[in-house]
């Protein structure tokens, strides 16, 4: 019986040592973005537009909506014009209430996924993206405290005459 207990204990140790292991790399990466609902990485070469969004201390995003259209491919120039770290994050509203959460528990995370960027007081960075699907698309800071302060915004995305997305043949429908 005690045997059996040390071989729990340990196993759940070995659980929990694995899954902090993982958080506490300091590096977010990994797919949170359903591509399917909010576009996809974009190519610097393909983008006709360049929108520059503030990011301010006030927790506030300028602009807070930004208007695009379907299949366009838009450059981000991320700026951050505070005296704390932020963050621009794309995803849909349930994807952002779950990282901003997860964000709490690990706030040390960093982010690398295309869809996203972390930038330093007084810094900029990219993200270029291509929306693909018609609808909105949310932004957020993960920062913690930041999301639940009301730093978040969305793109609008209209209709475009005459846009078809590329059929991708290893997705499954």
């Amino acid at each position: 019986m005690k045997f059996k207990l040390i071989i729990a204990a340990i196993s759940t140790v070995l659980l929990v040592s694995t899954a902090t292991l993982s958080f506490a790399t300091g590096n977010h990466a990994g797919g949170h973005a359903d591509s399917d609902a909010i576009g996809k990485p974009g190519k610097a070469v393909d983008a006709k537009r360049t929108i520059t969004v503030d990011m301010l201390d006030s927790m506030r995003f300028n602009p807070q909506s930004i208007t695009v259209k379907q299949g366009e491919t838009i450059k981000f120039v991320v700026k951050n014009s505070g005296k704390v770290k932020h963050e621009m994050v794309l995803g849909t509203e349930k994807e952002l209430k779950e990282h901003s959460e997860v964000m709490k528990k690990n706030p040390e995370m960093e982010h690398a996924d295309e869809n996203q960027i972390s930038v330093q007081p007084g810094k900029s960075g990219e993200i270029i993206w291509q929306f693909t699907k018609v609808g909105k698309v949310n932004f957020a800071c993960m920062q913690p405290g930041h999301y639940d302060a009301g730093m978040k915004g969305a793109v609008l995305v209209s209709k475009a005459k005459g846009y078809a997305p590329a059929h991708d043949p290893a997705h499954k429908h």
